[in-house]
């Protein structure tokens, strides 16, 4: 169903010299040809790459300037990787190359309690993170679904955001700076270590999200809030669409939950399956979590429950324990590997609508899969208004039909207002689709700002742009 993009990959004698010098300037912190364990050549897209000449497991800084200069002198491009947890490719090897992992970078941890930063290495991984913080009275707010396996590097390149973002933002809004390595090896340090600054170009900005096509990514300084005294968590069930009328009604009320995750009747049925209770006869659901005070809180919970009533609900649950906040969750956070055990095949597409069109899409994908004949489901971080579309099929003869379903999803989410990502990049899947939703002049100057950045195009080729690859019946 996906075809890698046509790239022009290096020469044969190129990768023979870069892998002479990698050899000699970092021994066994490179793996070279047969050697290259299967992992290095896909990520969570499931997406196969082209294998790779090397993969070079980074212990220091002065590893990745080195393997940045030799990619740069010999024309073998780079494809930085951290913990592998994408979604759409972004790092996945398009042609013949080098992967520079940053996972072994787990140092420095620099936790400032004064000043509410932390400064961490590119492979320490979002859990960590959250726990440390946490612990000292902090928080750090992003929260996707794969923080026991994510790195903050990856979390950086791709804007990662979670549940949470829907009150509290994506990682753009709390990273200040950046140990930033340019390919040839140069390093610099972009942004600040202050809460506050305005000095020049925003580059850190650009180059969260820039998915490893700009820059490779060190040691991350990250901004930290208080962390919140209480939290409470809500599960209200529908019989029909009213969970959309209900968020409409909280977003409008300027009620403003931590989290707002929908389920549609198909994941309903997951939650079942792990022993959750679903009210009968429920065919959506929200999952609301709240945070403050004590008191704030429980006012906050008493106007969540009254909205979700006029709006229709069934029933409304408050989880009266950790234990069970953490049993709601942890069925949230498993839903993808749930679900992908329901097919041989699964594709989840994270677009984003205005909050008002919700409904439109939840039903839109609905019909997609009865005109498809394919099986569809979905749910997602509803406050955002990004939903999380799955596709699932078995054979390789629905892949047509598949492929035809998420092209027209694509422009149903553009033609209501919407964008092709809300967190799981571009990467090489939706790199087609890019023209859905930017036009020629916008995608060819964000062809320029790649060219100031990386002129001979050696860094994760393939990714973000529209280029030869095919992915169905999808533009090119």
């Amino acid at each position: 169903m996906f075809s890698l993009p046509e790239l022009q990959g290096p020469s044969q004698a190129a990768c023979e010299q870069a892998a002479v010098e990698l050899a000699r300037a970092l021994g066994s912190r490179v793996i070279l040809g047969d050697e290259v364990p299967d992992e290095y050549l896909s990520d969570d897209s499931n997406i196969r790459g082209v294998p790779p000449l090397g993969v070079v497991l980074a212990a220091n800084d002065r590893d990745i300037e080195l393997t940045l200069a030799i990619a740069s002198k010999t024309g073998v491009p780079i494809v930085p990787r951290s913990g592998g947890s994408g979604r759409t490719g972004g790092a996945v090897p398009a042609t013949r190359g080098i992967v520079l992992s940053t996972f072994g970078l787990k140092q420095p941890i620099d936790l400032d309690l004064r000043e509410g930063l932390l400064t961490v290495g590119p492979g320490v991984l979002l859990s960590e993170i959250h726990e440390l913080v946490e612990a000292e009275g902090w928080f750090y707010p992003p929260d996707p679904n794969s923080a026991a396996i994510c790195c903050i590097a990856g979390n950086v390149a791709e804007n990662a955001a979670g549940p949470r973002a829907f009150k509290y933002g994506s990682t753009r809004d709390y990273v200040l700076g950046l140990d930033t390595f340019l390919i040839g090896g140069q390093k610099l340090f972009a942004g600040r270590k202050t809460r506050k600054g305005v000095t020049g170009y925003d580059i850190v900005s650009l180059l969260v999200g820039s998915e490893g096509t700009l820059a490779v990514f060190g040691n991350a300084t990250l901004k930290l809030i208080p962390k919140p005294e209480s939290i409470m968590t809500l599960s209200c069930s529908f019989p029909d669409s009213g969970a959309a009328t209900a968020i409409e009604r909280l977003v409008e009320a300027r009620t403003w939950p931590r989290c707002i995750e929908f389920f549609d009747e198909k994941t309903l049925g997951i939650l079942r399956e792990n022993n959750n209770p679903v009210a009968s006869g429920a065919r959506s659901l929200l999952l609301i979590e709240l945070d403050g005070s004590q008191a704030e809180c429980e006012a906050q919970a008493e106007r969540v429950g009254n909205y979700c009533v006029e709006a229709g609900a069934l029933e409304v649950l408050v989880a009266t324990s950790s234990a069970q906040r953490a049993k709601l969750w942890e069925t949230r956070k498993q839903m993808s590997r749930a679900v992908r055990k329901r097919a041989q095949h699964k594709l989840s597409e994270d677009v984003v609508v205005p909050r008002r069109c919700l409904s439109e899409l939840v039903h839109f994908v609905e019909e997609l899969g009865q005109k498809h004949t394919i099986d569809t489901l979905s749910y997602g971080h509803a406050g955002d208004g990004n939903l999380h579309v799955n596709f699932l099929w078995n054979t390789s003869d629905e892949e047509p039909r598949v492929a035809r379903a998420i092209a027209e999803l694509f422009e149903k989410t553009v033609a209501l207002g919407g964008t092709l990502s809300g967190e799981h990049g571009i990467g090489l899947l939706k790199a087609p689709y890019l023209p859905l939703e930017q036009s020629a002049e916008l995608i060819a100057l964000g062809r320029r700002v790649k060219d100031a950045f990386d002129p001979k195009g050696l860094l994760n080729p393939g990714k973000i742009f529209p280029s030869a690859a095919r992915r169905g019946h999808g533009p090119c």
